[in-house]
């Protein structure tokens, strides 16, 4: 296949060093072979840096705090182009661990720091690919944020740079590891739903998502604060542009928006609860309807996907104009699993097939009823007290985490969100993406591993 034919070495000496001007050495491209990590017992310690020192990053660093004593870990280092974004990352660190952390401009000098362990990533979509597979090759484990990519080709050399790898990775999917989404495909697998044909996601906001006019950080920055040719990562040059710099998810060039923020998240959850991989089509329409501002990327957008070996509809629906209706639907033949909220929420119940529901099975008061009458149930779980869930989870999930500690102590690439489904989920958000800009049905060559417009056969 096509991404065997390029080495994991060759990838970064392409697309990090030679895309960028940057130099990365020939040793940190050879630390895997040399400084393969031992299995680290339950009294090793875990030394952690951060890569991109955004917001998103902030909920990494809450995420390690929650674990921070019963999994033996450490805040050894943190790393952004940007030296505020650094000083205020060290700041927060030391108010969280009480140690000073060191600081770095460049990934690749970061990956040098003797005990460093493991690294999580918070960057643009756009560089999570590149960046994985320069972290793996130098011999760390990663944690990175969703989405693997926003190109089909950086999502199969990462894949390729992390299948020869001996590190252990997890995309931040992190709502694949909550005991109520693990309950919910629990029932799938037991068949009480039946065949499952159609499921449903609607997640709605009414806010210029991703879009602030009065963020202080853009005026705040200057290009000689930063290296904006390391920030392009191999995109076409363009001038500095700090509302690029800071609102990538609402520019083409950097990231889907939707598809790549919200659907990921989506998309995972169907893949996960269904054990299905890619979709065989995609269609998608969509517009900038609510917030006619700088943004380039749909603030409404619906897609459609097709599973042809799993016989099942997923749709996709956001809308940042209209905040009412979030939901998660399954629909099988025998009985419906509904979720009040969209993708993410805890709150989950169960309707037998054939039921008439007291207001109907979409608004939450009519749900109550219903359970009280006898005609739903509840999901619950232990870890949420066998009550109702919550409407929306947080998105720094100690499950998550956790689980991604206990694999690199068991050296287990089996992740929850490991890269295989990092890959389907990217691949899937690329192809609604595609779809919408170019308005046509679009359809995925399993052999070629390609997106192509026309039926494969």
């Amino acid at each position: 296949m096509e991404t065997n034919e390029l080495s994991r070495r060759s990838f970064i000496g392409k697309t990090v060093a030679g895309a960028l001007g940057v130099a990365v050495s020939s040793s940190a491209l050879s630390m895997n072979a040399a400084s393969y990590q031992r299995i680290k017992g339950a009294n090793d310690r875990i030394n952690i840096g951060f890569l991109g020192c955004g917001s998103r990053s902030r909920g990494h660093q809450n995420m390690v705090k929650t674990s921070e004593k019963d999994k033996n870990l450490a805040v050894v280092a943190v790393c952004d182009i940007w030296k505020l974004n650094r000083e205020k990352a060290a700041a927060n660190c030391k108010r969280l661990f009480g140690a000073d952390v060191k600081q770095f401009k460049y990934s690749e000098d970061m990956l040098k720091m003797p005990g460093l362990d493991a690294v999580m990533i918070a960057t643009g979509d756009f560089q999570h690919a590149k960046l994985l597979a320069e972290v793996v090759e130098a011999g760390k484990d990663c944690y990175c944020e969703k989405p693997l990519s926003t190109e089909v080709e950086d999502a199969k050399l990462a894949r390729s740079a992390v299948l020869g790898s001996k590190q252990v990775v997890q995309m931040g999917s992190q709502w694949v590891s909550d005991p109520m989404q693990i309950k919910v495909r629990d029932i799938i697998r037991s068949g009480r739903l039946g065949q499952i044909t159609k499921i449903e996601q609607v997640w709605n906001d009414n806010n210029h998502r991703w879009h602030d006019p009065n963020d202080p950080d853009i005026t705040a920055i200057r290009e000689e604060d930063t290296d904006w040719n390391r920030w392009l990562l191999g995109k076409p040059y363009e001038p500095f542009d700090p509302w690029k710099y800071f609102e990538f998810r609402i520019f083409r060039e950097y990231s889907g928006g939707i598809t790549s923020q919200w659907m990921s998240h989506g998309s995972g959850l169907v893949h996960f609860y269904t054990d299905t991989a890619i979709p065989d089509t995609m269609v998608a329409n969509g517009g900038i309807f609510g917030w006619p501002d700088i943004r380039q990327n749909p603030d409404t957008f619906q897609a459609l996907a097709t599973y042809e070996d799993a016989k099942l509809l997923y749709s996709y629906s956001s809308s940042y104009a209209n905040k009412f209706g979030d939901y998660t639907c399954i629909r099988g033949k025998d009985a419906t699993l509904f979720a009040h909220g969209g993708e993410g929420s805890a709150r989950w119940f169960l309707i037998p097939e054939n039921q008439r529901l007291p207001g109907g099975f979409d608004f939450y008061e009519g749900m109550k009823e219903a359970v009280k009458s006898g005609k739903a149930e509840i999901v619950t779980t232990p870890e949420y007290g066998m009550k109702l869930g919550p409407v929306s989870l947080s998105d720094d999930s100690k499950f998550h985490l956790d689980n991604w500690i206990d694999c690199i102590r068991d050296r287990n690439f089996n992740t929850n969100g490991n890269i295989h489904t990092g890959y389907w989920n990217a691949i899937a958000s690329i192809m609604a993406t595609y779809a919408y800009r170019r308005g046509k049905k679009l359809y995925w060559d399993r052999n070629k591993e390609e997106i192509v417009d026309h039926p494969v056969i």
